[in-house]
C-alpha cells in the first residue's frame, strides 16, 4: 500500500518568516509531523517564493507578496516533504529572480517541485516521484494569475484556465498520456484554481475535474479556496476540491473558518484507491495542531455534510474521518 500525504497551502514568507529563526524547524508542523514521517509521500502547494530577492512584483495589481528566506528549507526538510507546487498566485510575488531562486533553494535542499520553470517547457514539466517501488507522475497547473505563465524567455508558472474547451481537455489528455507512458503508474494532478474562501466548487470546476479524471488522473489535488472543500470519488477516483490551507499567517473568518483544516492522506494499491483519510487539524500563526474536541467535531462535522452533498460517505475512526470504497 503507498500512503500519499496531501496538504493545503504552505504560506512560510511574512510574519511566520518571522517566527521561525525562534522555532526548531519541525515546530511548525506540530503534532502532524509523526503522521507526516509515516507516509510514503508528501507533497504541498508551496505559497511563497524562497528568496532574498527584494523587489516585489508590480507589472500588474497585487495586493499580497510573499518570501521566505533560504533557511526556510530545513522546515520542509523536517517534515520529509518530497515535492512541492509552485504552480501557483505567489511565486512570482518576487518577480523572475525570485522565482529562480526559489528553484535553486529547493534543489539545494533536495525537495523536488512542479508547477513553475525558468522557461514554459520547465514548467510544464512532469514530475516523477519514486515510493514503494512505485513510479508517481506529479502534473501541476493553475488558473491564477495568468501574468504568471512561462513562456520561452519567461521564467513563471504552468497556467491552464478551466474549461471543458476541447483545445484545454486536449493538452491535458496529452500530458496525462505521456506521463503513462514515461511509465507512471499513479498519476497526481495538482491544481491551484478558483476563487478564495469559497465552500463549494462552481458546476464548470466540477465537470472539469471529472473531465481530468476520465483523461486518467488517478488523484485530483486542488488548493487555493484557503478552506476546504468536499471529496468527490468519480470512476473511483478522488477529487479533493480543495485540501484548504495548513501553515500561514492569515487573518481568519469567524464563519469561513480558514484556520479549520485536514491533512489527507490518499491510500493507494496500485491504481486502486484503498481509503483516504482525513485528520482534522486547526492553523495558529506559525504552527499546525491536530484538532481536539469540539473543534474537531465541528471540523469534521462541516466535512461529511460538504461529502454528503456530493454523494461520498465518510465513517468515523480513530477521531479522524475516513472513506473506503464500498
Amino acid at each position: 500500500m503507498l500512503k500519499i500525504a496531501l496538504m493545503g497551502d504552505v504560506m512560510l514568507g511574512r510574519y511566520v518568516n518571522e517566527l521561525l529563526p525562534g522555532m526548531l524547524p519541525g515546530e511548525p508542523w506540530g503534532d502532524t509531523l509523526p503522521l507526516l514521517h509515516a507516509a510514503d509521500l508528501r507533497i504541498l502547494n508551496l505559497e511563497c517564493a524562497i528568496t532574498r530577492y527584494g523587489k516585489p512584483w508590480t507589472r500588474t495589481p497585487k495586493t499580497f507578496h510573499f518570501r521566505a528566506d533560504p533557511s526556510v528549507a530545513e522546515v520542509l526538510q523536517a517534515a520529509k516533504i518530497d515535492a512541492c507546487s509552485l504552480a501557483n498566485n505567489h511565486t512570482l510575488d518576487f518577480e523572475e529572480q525570485g522565482l529562480i531562486d526559489t528553484l535553486e533553494n529547493l534543489d539545494s535542499a533536495g525537495i523536488a517541485y512542479a508547477g513553475a520553470g525558468r522557461t514554459g517547457e520547465e514548467a510544464a514539466r512532469t514530475l516523477f516521484l519514486a515510493a514503494q517501488d512505485m513510479k508517481i507522475a506529479l502534473i501541476a497547473y493553475t488558473d491564477n494569475e495568468p501574468q504568471f505563465a512561462a513562456d520561452v524567455t519567461h521564467a513563471g508558472t504552468h497556467f491552464l484556465p478551466v474549461s471543458a474547451d476541447k483545445e484545454t481537455l486536449s493538452e491535458v489528455g496529452e500530458t496525462i498520456a505521456s506521463a503513462r507512458q514515461q511509465g507512471a503508474e499513479i498519476v497526481i494532478f495538482s491544481n491551484h484554481w478558483g476563487p478564495n474562501m469559497v465552500q463549494r466548487p462552481r458546476v464548470e470546476f466540477r465537470e472539469f475535474a471529472r473531465a481530468v479524471i476520465s483523461l486518467g488522473a488517478d488523484i485530483y489535488y486542488g488548493h487555493s479556496a484557503h478552506v476546504f472543500q468536499g471529496v468527490e470519488i468519480f470512476q473511483g477516483k478522488p477529487i479533493l476540491y480543495d485540501t484548504g490551507d495548513f501553515i500561514d499567517d492569515y487573518a481568519v473568518d469567524p464563519f469561513m473558518r480558514n484556520d479549520w483544516s485536514f491533512l489527507f492522506q490518499v491510500v493507494m494499491d496500485g491504481r486502486q484507491l484503498k481509503r483516504i483519510d482525513m485528520y482534522p487539524v486547526k492553523l495558529s500563526v506559525a504552527r499546525v495542531e491536530l484538532a481536539r474536541g469540539e473543534q474537531s467535531e465541528s471540523i469534521m462535522r462541516r466535512m461529511e455534510h460538504l461529502c454528503d452533498e456530493m454523494g461520498t460517505s465518510l465513517r468515523r475512526r480513530d477521531q479522524h474521518l475516513v472513506y473506503e470504497p464500498a
